[in-house]
């Protein structure tokens, strides 16, 4: 089954958020060796975390690429986590814009295109379904 372009598109999304995942684990761990973590344990904690989401996202890019839908599902899920991420550090005064705007664009995106990824999934696979020579669903064939 060929992948759609909506798809691809959404897992190219979810593999740019892996990407920049991976870079703020980078700065993180630079940051560790430079001594400015506070406490260590918690700063190793969270940098693990970071990484375990980038391959999670990575991961559901991968997945949404072959059209499974476990990785829609778990996509759906990290977008809506970031735009709820991005829509409350509007509450932090001064209000970080760029932060605002990385976190919430690509989650709106990324959420409307699995969305539409899974519609035309779904569509897709209603027209692809096999009907019954004589009309009847689901009944059985009188004797």
């Amino acid at each position: 089954m060929r992948s759609s372009g909506l798809a691809l598109t959404a897992a190219a999304v979810l593999a740019l958020e892996g990407v920049a995942l991976t870079v703020i684990a980078i700065i993180e761990l630079f940051g560790l060796g430079a001594g400015d973590a506070a406490i260590l344990p918690t700063a190793i904690a969270l940098i693990v975390l970071t990484l375990v989401g980038a391959a999670a996202l990575f991961t559901f890019a991968v997945g949404t690429r072959r059209d499974q839908t476990w990785a829609r599902s778990g996509g759906v899920v990290l977008q809506i986590l970031a735009v709820v991420l991005a829509l409350n550090s509007l509450t932090v005064q001064p209000v970080p814009w760029g932060f605002v705007i990385a976190v919430g664009a690509p989650g709106v995106i990324g959420f409307v295109l699995l969305i539409a990824s899974a519609r035309r999934a779904s569509v897709t696979s209603t027209a692809e379904e096999p009907s019954s020579s004589d009309g009847a669903e689901g009944e059985p064939e009188p004797r």
